[in-house]
């Protein structure tokens, strides 16, 4: 059962899955959008994946996909056929599960001011799903990276980890593109988790804590919640 209680910045649902609750929301949101279309910004990693995995099958007949554009909201720079790409987790996971959305966009390390031309253009995001790494950074904004506090304006742009945690130079959009959702939903899940979100609740400055939208929904697992 749900527990809604208030992080910073957001809302709390403790939940036992979070895939089930994410591919809910998604539901919900796309029922609630303001505009006829519904722009989506997907992430990488396990717990992305799942909940993609889901929202394939619950979101199949329930969500319009001609009316979805896909955008992303970090990438390694590597191949998009690479094991690590994030574009494929989300190709693989969720856009060849669906019918054909009206459009993807993926991003390309080597051509970052392509990716700010496409964000300029779109000035509100309906919903972005972000992760919550073991280290408290999201999207590709690690604690100490120039990316963290980029320049007013910067939508996008290249990032790495300056504390050598996670592997590859990388792309991402910034806490401003974000600040510009209806709604950012993370998805936390795992023991390697839990330690960051405790850190996150006693009011730590982790990249993760600096997120701001319209509204920001946490749907925490119970072992990554230490409710476990």
């Amino acid at each position: 059962m749900a527990q809604a209680v208030t992080p910073p910045a957001g809302t709390l649902q403790v939940v036992d899955d979070v895939a089930p609750a994410f591919a809910e929301a998604v539901v919900d949101a796309f029922a609630r959008r303001p505009g006829q279309r519904f722009t989506l910004v997907l992430s990488g990693g396990p717990t992305a994946q799942r909940c993609y995995e889901h929202l394939a099958e619950v979101g199949a007949a329930a969500i319009d996909w001609s009316l979805v554009d896909v955008l992303m909201g970090d990438e390694r720079c590597v191949g998009p056929d690479d094991p690590d790409s994030n574009q494929r987790l989300v190709r693989e996971a969720l856009l060849e599960r669906v019918a054909p959305v009206g459009s993807f966009r993926p991003m390309s390390c080597d051509d970052v001011d392509s990716y700010q031309r496409i964000l300029e253009q779109t000035p509100v995001l309906d919903l972005v799903h972000l992760g919550m790494g073991p280290d408290g950074h999201t999207a590709s904004l690690f604690a100490g990276s120039s990316a963290l506090d980029a320049a007013p304006g910067t939508l996008a742009t290249r990032s790495s980890d300056p504390n050598e945690r996670n592997p590859h130079e990388r792309m991402t959009i910034t806490l401003e593109t974000i600040s510009r959702a209806h709604l950012v939903i993370f998805t936390v899940a795992g023991e390697s988790k839990r330690d960051a979100f405790a850190e996150l609740r006693s009011g730590t400055d982790l990249p993760a804590a600096r997120v701001r939208a319209e509204q920001v929904l946490w749907l925490v697992d119970s072992v990554a919640a230490g409710a476990a």
